[in-house]
């Protein structure tokens, strides 16, 4: 199908990115079938089918997101030799996510999910707006409000301070 040989890679790594790689194959499978399965119901007055395909892999991610049970503690680490970082070269990358992912967390949901189509999925404004079932002037008010909320959260402000040395 060629939708699907167009599509494939993008709405994997939307899958990947929100779900890791492996359980994003199944789900990328889970989207395809959905699709076929709900193609009649495509308006075919747009052009382009990706912002439906991202709507479809949405559900499907809220799908499985609901059938996940909870998270297993951390693996017990009482074992490794005392002293011992297996992580020095990543500490500042580690932060740095860490600081940038509260940023993120404080948005509302649907602010996150327009600036995550848009930014990451590299979607229109107007299309992130018919993923989510949205006016597209619904959508451009919703990541306009995530830009001002990351420009003004103090964690992003941190991230973007010029060390003096």
């Amino acid at each position: 199908m060629e939708v699907i040989s167009r599509h494939e890679t993008a709405i994997g790594n939307y899958l990947a990115r929100r779900i890791g790689r492996q359980a994003a194959e199944d789900v990328l499978g889970e989207v395809w079938v959905a699709a076929y399965e709900s193609r009649a119901t495509y308006d075919r007055s747009y052009p382009e089918a990706r912002p439906w395909l991202y709507g479809v892999a949405l559900n499907r991610l809220r799908r499985h997101w609901r059938s996940e049970p909870a998270e297993d503690p951390a693996a017990d680490l009482s074992g490794t030799a005392t002293g011992w970082d297996p992580w020095p070269a990543v500490d500042a990358r580690v932060d740095a996510q860490a600081l940038l992912r509260t940023a993120l967390a404080r948005l509302r949901p649907e602010e996150r999910e327009v600036l995550g189509l848009v930014a990451w999925e590299d979607l229109t404004v107007a299309e992130a707006g018919r993923v989510l079932d949205l006016p597209a002037g619904t959508a451009r008010r919703l990541l306009h409000q995530a830009r001002k909320a990351l420009r003004e959260a103090p964690e992003v402000a941190v991230l973007l301070q010029v060390p003096t040395t």
